[in-house]
């Protein structure tokens, strides 16, 4: 479970760092620069399953791929869901890094990769929408130290999905999830 808390207060204070620029700046949305903040926020997502996985270098490739994806889908969702497009994006991405996951160590074969997938995407996706209220009641949520502890909430199941009962390379098999 450490490795899943880690990942998730590192890609915590990421996505902090992304929210505090996008208001400090007054950064006016637009398509760019939301699948650039998605590319972003995927590659360190995926270097933290290439950290576990022993492959960061291989990882870091695939992430910013699966960022644009995401996004892509997000924006391709908009006109019909305006905000709730973001759940199906928010949970496409758990199951893109699941199956990078699965690339990176063959050891799982791709059906379990699929269910890890589709277990990170549902419940990083009610913990998402738990704590979606900082960007859709941005005037009651100003402060970055929610923004962390709620980003940091709604990684947590995702990476605790993913890594459980997985050993860490080299650790022959000691740390669990």
């Amino acid at each position: 479970m450490l490795h899943a808390v880690l990942a998730s207060l590192a890609l915590g204070l990421v996505m902090t760092a992304g929210d505090f620029l996008w208001s400090t700046l007054n950064i006016r949305h637009r398509v760019v620069y939301g699948l650039i903040h998605g590319a972003v926020m995927c590659l360190c997502l995926a270097v933290a399953i290439g950290v576990r996985a022993g492959k960061p270098g291989r990882a870091a490739l695939a992430g910013p791929l699966i960022g644009v994806i995401a996004a892509g889908s997000f924006y391709a969702l908009v006109p019909a869901l305006r905000w709730g497009a973001l759940f199906p994006a928010w949970m496409l991405f758990w199951i893109l890094f699941a199956f990078l996951q699965q690339r990176l160590d063959r050891n799982e074969r791709l059906a379990t990769a699929t269910l890890r997938g589709i277990t990170a995407a549902l419940l990083s996706g009610v913990a998402f929408y738990l704590v979606s209220g900082i960007w859709t009641n941005e005037a009651r949520y100003r402060s970055m130290a929610i923004h962390f502890a709620a980003w940091s909430v709604a990684f947590l199941p995702g990476f605790a999905a993913l890594f459980h009962g997985l050993g860490a390379k080299g650790a022959k098999g000691a740390g669990r999830c």
